[in-house]
């Protein structure tokens, strides 16, 4: 149905991996077969990979599949080279900083240094550049972003769903052996650190003033920002457009004053708060969008995902 090339995608009218359509027949398939262990799905470009796993109710016996998000799906993968891998002396892994702080806790519990860079797959490269300009290209290990682009290895400098696939194949492989599945590696690995979950929202600005109001926005929240998102208090702003950190001195781990970033300037905004949830604004370089990251953590599956939805309910001051 699906295995003639047709650059009209007539069974997928948006082919990309991170939304749900794409996968359409192939979930079809799998309802209906009931035994594949794994879907696999990647863009026409075949640089995004999306994938679906089985799960069988071990009460009612009952297979359904779900679908892993670009972050789990980035964790496991680290998770596995990590566990199954020589790592190099001094390891390096990369993701952008969208991507779920969970990945900076796998990552220092097997000693492997984590580098976060600005949204998008060529940073990654650029950082793979400079370690392979230090003669250190091998120190390089993974790095991934929210949005469905992986990569281990240096042999190319931009998300790779051919190296992914063979890599989530394996993991994948390696849990069967052992009765289990991906699902089952994911919930160990939160119940070790804790349930982290990262959503994103959009707001559009309509009509031909939408450019400018948009700017309005961020310029109110870079000049006034808010102190406070749905009763967790902000404890640290990050302006990266003037590449300085601020805290105000309200967690016990954090002085009050200035840090420098280290990145490029780029127009983006982050809020910590004091649950360690987090808030990460940019607009869109392409149309009058602006999008907003949530990153929130709980003791529970239940507490991460209400602090997600409280969070963003409070974004409606900016529609």
């Amino acid at each position: 149905e699906q295995e003639l090339p047709d650059g009209n995608f007539p069974t997928c009218p948006y082919p990309n991996p991170e939304k749900e359509e794409a996968l359409h027949r192939g979930l079809l398939l799998c309802d209906a077969l009931k035994t594949p262990d794994l879907l696999l799905a990647t863009d026409p470009d075949c640089d995004r990979l999306g994938i679906a796993v089985r799960h069988m109710d071990p009460v009612t016996d009952m297979v359904t599949y779900r679908l892993m998000t670009g972050n789990e799906i980035g964790i496991l993968l680290l998770d596995f080279i990590c566990r199954n891998r020589s790592l190099p002396k001094h390891p390096v892994a990369m993701k952008t900083i969208v991507s779920s702080k969970l990945a900076d806790r796998v990552a220092k519990k097997y000693g492997v240094e984590m580098r976060n860079v600005l949204t998008g797959f060529k940073f990654i490269g650029e950082q793979i550049g400079i370690l392979e300009g230090k003669g250190e290209v091998d120190r390089f290990v993974f790095g991934f972003e929210e949005s469905y682009g992986f990569l281990s290895g240096s042999h190319v400098r931009d998300k790779d769903a051919v190296n992914a696939a063979m890599l989530i194949c394996e993991a994948a492989a390696q849990e069967k052996q052992n009765g289990r599945t991906l699902l089952t590696r994911m919930d160990e690995i939160y119940q070790t650190f804790g349930y982290f979950k990262n959503d994103l929202a959009e707001i559009a600005f309509e009509g031909p003033s939408g450019m400018e109001e948009m700017d309005d926005v961020m310029k109110t929240l870079r000049d006034n920002p808010p102190m406070e998102f749905n009763g967790r208090r902000i404890v640290e702003i990050a302006d990266y457009m003037t590449s300085q950190r601020r805290s105000f001195g309200k967690s016990s781990c954090m002085a009050a004053g200035y840090r420098p970033i280290s990145l490029p300037k780029s127009d983006v905004l982050e809020y910590l708060m004091d649950d360690g949830s987090s808030l990460i604004v940019r607009p869109s370089g392409t149309e009058p969008k602006m999008k907003f990251y949530i990153s929130a953590k709980g003791a529970t599956a239940e507490d991460s995902t209400v602090a997600v939805n409280e969070i963003k309910a409070s974004l409606s001051r900016w529609k």
